[in-house]
């Protein structure tokens, strides 16, 4: 089911027409190369609440550039992690949404002239609150989009102090 149809009133306990499956997927390539696979799943436990599990993997690369155009650094970052979220909805279509988290962060600098190698492992807590909107489109899918904010701002965070927009696709079973 997905978050903005009716809540299905289970016979006996659990009813699989409850669980929400979604996430976000988003890709770039070039001389900056960002992969992002952040699926979710859920269940809708009443018509105000919801709730899941979601996993976070991602991955970038940049290029740094010279005067004369050569390639004078190269920068690799990968993260994996997860954790629950929440949403209440005070309003059929309208949500507000909690999501703790924690991210282990690998990261990996290389300069070229003259050739030298950092790397760096650390981990960050996150809290992330907000709100969205959830759009039926059909079926049991709807497009979400949502405004969320780190509230931690752990130092290593990689959210930073700015306001995460972020969109995904939710498909009920």
């Amino acid at each position: 089911m997905n978050e903005a149809q009716t809540y299905q009133e289970p016979e006996k306990g659990f009813n699989p027409r409850n669980i929400i499956v979604g996430g976000a997927l988003g890709v770039a390539f070039g001389d900056y190369t960002f992969v992002n696979i952040s699926p979710m799943i859920g269940y809708r436990f009443s018509p105000k609440i919801a709730a899941g599990v979601n996993i976070n993997a991602q991955y970038s690369s940049g290029k740094s550039y010279g005067y004369n155009n050569n390639v004078i650094a190269r920068n690799n970052y990968t993260m994996f992690g997860g954790g629950l979220w929440g949403r209440f909805y005070p309003f059929e279509q309208f949500f507000i949404h909690a999501q703790p988290e924690y991210n282990a962060i690998s990261a990996k600098i290389t300069e070229y002239e003259p050739r030298r190698e950092y790397k760096e492992r650390y981990g960050a807590p996150s809290l992330l609150l907000g709100g969205g909107y959830s759009q039926p489109v059909g079926g049991n899918s709807a497009i979400t989009l949502m405004i969320l904010y780190d509230v931690l701002q752990d130092k290593n965070t990689p959210y930073l102090n700015r306001p995460i927009i972020s969109g995904g696709v939710n498909i009920g079973l």
